[in-house]
């Protein structure tokens, strides 16, 4: 749904699916799978289409205006086929699935609906046509069979039909006119609610003349000088100068959706009247302990589409700033599935604030805005936009694993033959394959076992209907959905990718779609919309993240440097210590060990410490522990920490400390980005080491790849990645104006020019130190601070 000034628009599907739906939710069915398949098989559309004659017109536009006493209604949509002939006109709806054709009896409600649409659409502009045939064509993709419902619609029958369609929707788009000519007022007279800090407004209008042009921005900007206010403000100003209909505030992690929160909370304090939801993953939203969307064990599925649209309705009339905890409250007063709720309100708000993989990940990506290449007025703010690199590698490669095939042939034995006899098809593809793989193998394509696996595809769409009850159904429809999505990223490999197989150390024999550059897959959405600003504290070097977020070099960029006093903030390097592979031994492990000890006592306070891994940093606790002497404390981090035991962690961090504190922690992992530990929380870090990944076969590979291409592999795969996981634990230290603390970098890599160019441009100065000598840098430190005077060696 989208909006001009004075005109509602919808589209055909968007109006037909949501006036039409009732009943309950049932996840038991394919029909969510069917409806991707339909998504998949746009190819299968062209094919269909270019099969018919002179006489058929594919992908034909249409519109209809309802005109309403303020407003207009404005529906339109794209026709799969008119069909003119001299015996009369035939509208034609394609639909790709994957299931058996002849379960079908007759053709589903809501696909007769978007063809009456476009049938009475192509009325209106033909006044001397009295009826039109309705034709629904099936198409299965793995068999490229074809079946064909046909109804013959009166004039009269279709103008009466889609009349009432209209009626049900009148009031939502009167809600939609009116809100919106209130929201864009609000936002034209809104002012920035404090005084710039130097370097925001600079950075403010940076974003509105790149979403003027709808030019996609890349902002580095240290921690602190607000960007999230700086991005967010000129981005609803645009909103108010029409340009953009919604905003997509986008993520990686839940406390950033908390700053969003809270930034647009202030903004409504200043007059804005601008609605927003949060969406919570489905688990975080699910009333009950395991998510069962089906009307036999949820009484929140039982009859959902029949209360959901009061639900709705009534939430954004009464609440802008719509959260986690205000839709779990409707949710349970309407009765109504929170997650599908959430989902529902994101079409009538302003912004929507959510986690990367709503907008960018194919499998799950909002299909309301996205599906079949849908585009709007959509602003997309990309927040710690350094974390999409690897995020969207993740959406867009694939693995199917030859022991879960078998696992499946096991669970299904006896059930379905065909479906088995295909399984053991594909696994002797994949045994020949690890026949002959010593480690990982490159492929140049893997096309006989595709085939292979459509045939499985095939035939999994009547086993799921026929056994919707059985042990184990859970892992079968868990390889199924992984299937799926196998077979839609090949079906889009070029280029940036490489398929390989490798046998893991598990013993389970894998083969990859690896996506090693994702910027087609994430620029496609992108042009969904009209620009995407990404922004992040560490977004160095920008030219990597252009390349492998947009794809576009000549996107436009900005460096705001910090506004912080770079007198309380002393950085400090190491030159006698190394971690390097060869050099990790109990020597190393008591150097570190030396340098916490010394910033310890150094001041009393609260510190970090970032290790390279889990061995490294338990290594040095061991010898911590062995001369423990009691003058200060620490706990080491451990791996799958819950969500209670990290709070307990950083509760460490809190209140006055008669003996400092030392946090001991793994470099990229929960706490070394993402978290606001400010003022005399955090008061210093150590990192060991200079963050590269670990050497595997997936580094191997995209090493290779980007040497290939004419980039420096090596930078590529290992020193850029780890680099940004330096910036991001140095940049827990200094949070605000007020802080003050010490960055100490414990690797003499970190004296290497190509290291130190990576440096952002406020860490000109650094002292160079050793055991021998840090302590008198840090007595210096911590005396000049509480003097006020600059930074100096001693």
């Amino acid at each position: 749904m989208s909006t001009d000034w004075k005109t509602i628009r919808i589209s055909v599907r968007n109006l037909v699916e949501f006036v039409m739906r009732s009943g309950d939710i049932d996840n038991r069915r394919t029909s969510s799978a069917e409806k991707d398949a339909m998504q998949a098989g746009s190819r299968m559309h062209r094919k269909i289409q270019k099969r018919q004659g002179a006489s058929y017109h594919a992908e034909v536009a249409m519109k209809h205006i309802m005109e309403q006493e303020d407003y207009r209604i404005l529906v339109e949509g794209r026709a799969d086929g008119v069909i003119e002939e001299a015996s009369g006109v035939t509208i034609d709806e394609i639909k790709c699935v994957y299931m058996d054709l002849h379960l079908l009896e007759e053709a589903a409600q809501v696909h007769l609906a978007q063809a009456f649409c476009y049938a009475h659409m192509y009325c209106c502009d033909h006044e001397s046509l009295n009826s039109v045939t309705v034709q629904i064509t099936y198409c299965n993709l793995e068999t490229e069979e074809i079946r064909r419902f046909r109804q013959d619609k009166s004039r009269e029958e279709l103008t009466e039909w889609f009349e009432g369609l209209i009626h049900e929707y009148v009031k939502w788009a009167e809600y939609l006119y009116r809100h919106t000519v209130r929201r864009n007022e609000s936002l034209r007279d809104l002012e920035f609610p404090y005084e710039y800090r130097p370097g925001q407004k600079e950075l403010a209008v940076s974003v509105y003349r790149a979403l003027a042009r709808k030019r996609n921005l890349f902002i580095q900007a240290p921690t602190g000088i607000g960007k999230t206010l700086s991005v967010v403000y000129p981005a609803l100003k645009s909103m108010g100068s029409g340009n953009g209909e919604k905003l997509f505030y986008l993520t990686a992690k839940t406390i950033t959706r908390s700053v969003a929160e809270n930034c647009f909370s202030l903004l409504r304090g200043q007059g804005m009247c601008f609605t927003t939801v949060t969406i919570t993953a489905k688990e975080k939203l699910c009333p009950l302990e395991k998510a069962e969307c089906n009307p036999d064990a949820c009484p929140y599925a039982k009859g959902h589409f029949d209360r959901v649209n009061d639900a709705v309705y009534d939430i954004i009339h009464e609440q802008q700033g719509i959260t986690r905890d205000i839709i779990l409250e409707y949710a349970k007063n309407y009765r109504v599935c929170p997650f599908e709720f959430c989902l529902d309100i994101s079409s009538w708000a302003d912004g929507i604030i959510c986690d990367y993989n709503y907008v960018f990940d194919p499998n799950a990506k909002l299909k309301r805005y996205f599906a079949d290449g849908n585009q709007g007025d959509y602003l997309f703010l990309v927040d710690e936009a350094h974390n999409l690199v690897n995020r969207a590698r993740g959406m867009y490669s694939a693995c199917l694993v030859k022991e879960d095939i078998l696992q499946v042939k096991r669970i299904i034995k006896g059930k379905a033959p065909r479906l088995e006899r295909a399984l053991e098809r594909c696994n002797r593809n994949l045994l020949e394959w690890k026949r002959e793989s010593a480690g990982y193998r490159i492929l140049p394509e893997a096309n006989l076992l595709v085939s292979n696996l459509l045939t499985v595809m095939g035939e999994f769409e009547p086993f799921l209907d026929e056994h919707r009850e059985f042990s184990e159904r859970e892992i079968v429809l868990q390889f199924y959905f992984g299937l799926r999505h196998f077979l839609n990223m090949y079906d889009g490999l070029d280029d940036h990718y490489r398929i390989y197989t490798e046998l893991g150390t598990d013993g389970k024999f894998c083969l990859y779609l690896f996506c090693i550059d994702p910027s087609r897959c994430l620029n496609a959405c992108l042009k969904q919309g009209v620009a995407g600003i990404f922004f992040s504290a560490t977004m160095i070097p920008v030219m990597y993240y252009k390349r492998l977020l947009s794809g576009n070099t000549e996107d436009f960029a900005i460096y705001a440097n910090s506004p912080f006093d770079s007198r309380k903030r002393q950085i400090l390097i190491a030159k006698d210590v190394s971690s390097r592979y060869t050099r990790r031994n109990r020597a190393e492990f008591g150097k570190v060990a030396d340098y916490i000890t010394k910033l310890a006592h150094s001041h009393t306070g609260n510190y970090m410490v970032f290790f390279p891994s889990y061995n490294y940093m338990e290594a040095v606790k061991r010898i911590l522990d062995e001369h423990y002497d009691g003058t200060f404390r620490w706990q080491m981090q451990t791996n799958h920490m819950t969500e209670e035991e990290r709070e307990g962690f950083l509760e460490q961090f809190e209140g006055k400390k008669q003996e400092s504190f030392v946090g001991l922690c793994v470099l990229g992992g929960i706490f070394s980005e993402g978290i606001d530990l400010k003022a005399e929380r955090l008061e210093g870090t150590i990192i060991v080491g200079t963050g590269l990944p670990m050497v595997c076969s997936e580094q191997e590979i995209l090493m290779q790849y980007f040497d290939d291409h004419g980039k420096n592999g090596y930078d590529y795969a290992y020193q850029y990645p780890g680099m940004n996981k330096v910036l991001q634990a140095a940049g827990r230290v200094i949070r605000t104006a007020e802080d003050r603390g010490v960055i100490l970098l414990l690797d003499d890599r970190f004296l290497r020019r190509e290291i130190q160019e990576l440096f952002p441009r406020e860490w000109t100065e650094y002292g160079l130190v050793t055991r021998e000598t840090v302590d008198g840098w840090l007595r210096n430190f911590w005396e000049k601070v509480k003097k006020g005077d600059a930074t100096a060696s001693p």
